[in-house]
């Protein structure tokens, strides 16, 4: 699935009309000194008419403002793609940095756009003084093993241990978004209470030539998974009978199915957990995104209308070609997650189950929360924590959260990692 939540990319085509000849970096220059001095009307009249029809001027000004403000500018790198000059800029955000990747063409005029996080600083690595340390893991797999590391207490084991499983988009083994990395935290805030934990890059991103063609989200998420809990169940520093999964957002919708087919696994952790379809979800979600001060323009109902179209197609008997499908995914891959039931696997998991959820995560919201509350009353050896302050990625904040937060740097907050530390190490 090629769309990560609070990844804040927008694809454009534009145009821009000279009788003055121009440098590629000029004509990006200009692009950028309307979009920071506000003047987005002549941003939009640099668009293709099909363009200023398919992105409306309020959705452009929303993700520009997203940003926060425009502090400095790097030196343009350009290089030729296709007969067209590529021009990478980078650019320092008061919430972030990002690159502006901006295509020009050989009559001097944009034909593409897009804003991207920055990639992100290489982590720092685990203090020479932590109560653990951190190796390299490879999780095998017949398709192609992927990479990843294993945070292990130091001492005599064998020790309890977890798998982090991923949420959507291709994610790295820190499921990094912006300058902040949940998984690390995790994983370095449990092996310090005595847990260790495997986090590894998930398919998508570490081989992502492996799900060409129709793929499900098996073959996305839950194999990997398993083979991860079969490989790290084996290793003769981990407790075998102490083995445990944790997914986030769509790897904790997953979870439960991860671990009825894994019968090792002592007990399953559902953080910020989907109860309802994706495709649910998203049209949410995007229509958030679109908003205006709540408010929605006429071009963004329109994108809307496009979205509940593609969904009607994902979902129908027709075969429809993934480019004209949410997301970019193959329909095989819509109509795999679409079966699954999150609720009724954990309903009928019979292991421990816990499920963490932030009061501030407008992507997975109090509506979700109550859904899971209400599927899962009375059931033994389930427990509910929410936390007030927390958002989707487990970071604490102030007021309604917003995609621009996660360009923000912070650290899953260590008061839930000790409630999760606890809860492990209390299923015997």
């Amino acid at each position: 699935m090629k769309k990560r939540i609070g990844m804040l990319i927008l694809s454009l085509t534009m145009l821009v009309h000279s009788a003055v000849a121009a440098e590629p970096e000029q004509v990006v220059a200009r692009l950028l000194d309307h979009l920071e001095a506000g003047r987005i009307a002549e941003a939009e009249a640099m668009f293709t008419p099909q363009m200023a029809e398919a992105v409306p001027a309020e959705s452009l000004s929303t993700l520009w403002n997203s940003l926060g403000t425009l502090k400095s500018r790097g030196l343009a790198a350009i290089s030729t793609h296709e007969g067209m000059q590529l021009v990478l800029v980078p650019l320092q955000f008061s919430n972030g940095r990002f690159v502006a990747q901006v295509v020009v063409d050989k009559q001097e005029k944009v034909a593409g756009l897009m804003l991207r996080p920055a990639a992100p600083e290489q982590a720092a690595p685990a203090p020479a003084n932590a109560s653990y340390h951190e190796i390299d893991f490879v999780v095998p797999q017949a398709r192609g093993a992927l990479p990843g590391t294993l945070s292990l207490p130091k001492g005599e084991g064998p020790f309890p241990a977890v798998v982090l499983v991923h949420g959507s988009g291709p994610q790295d083994r820190d499921e990094t978004v912006g300058p902040n990395r949940p998984f690390l935290d995790v994983a370095r805030g449990l092996a310090a209470q005595g847990i260790a934990v495997l986090r590894y890059d998930k398919r998508s991103r570490a081989r992502p030539q492996d799900l060409n063609g129709d793929f499900s989200i098996d073959d996305e998420t839950t194999d990997d998974a398993v083979a991860a809990l079969t490989a790290l169940g084996a290793d003769r520093s981990i407790d075998g009978k102490r083995l445990f999964v944790l997914g986030h957002s769509q790897g904790a919708m997953l979870a439960p199915r991860i671990a009825q087919r894994s019968p090792e696994v002592r007990g399953v952790v559902l953080w910020a957990a989907p109860a309802r379809s994706l495709l649910q979800i998203i049209p949410e979600q995007t229509r958030r995104l679109l908003s205006v001060d709540g408010q929605l323009g006429p071009k963004a109902e329109e994108q809307l209308a496009m979205l509940d179209t593609q969904i009607a197609a994902a979902l129908g008997d027709q075969e429809v070609e993934a480019s004209k499908l949410p997301l970019g995914a193959p329909q095989s891959f819509w109509k795999s997650i679409e079966a699954v039931d999150a609720r009724g696997d954990a309903r009928s998991l019979r292991k421990p189950l816990l499920l963490l959820h932030g009061g501030r995560d407008f992507q997975v919201t109090a509506i979700d929360w109550r859904m899971w509350n209400e599927s899962l009353e009375g059931q033994q050896e389930v427990q509910l924590r929410e936390y007030s302050a927390l958002n989707h990625l487990g970071i604490a904040g102030d007021g309604p959260a917003s995609p621009q937060e996660y360009m923000q740097p912070g650290n899953v907050d260590p008061v839930m990692i000790s409630d999760l530390a606890r809860w492990l190490k209390a299923q015997k």
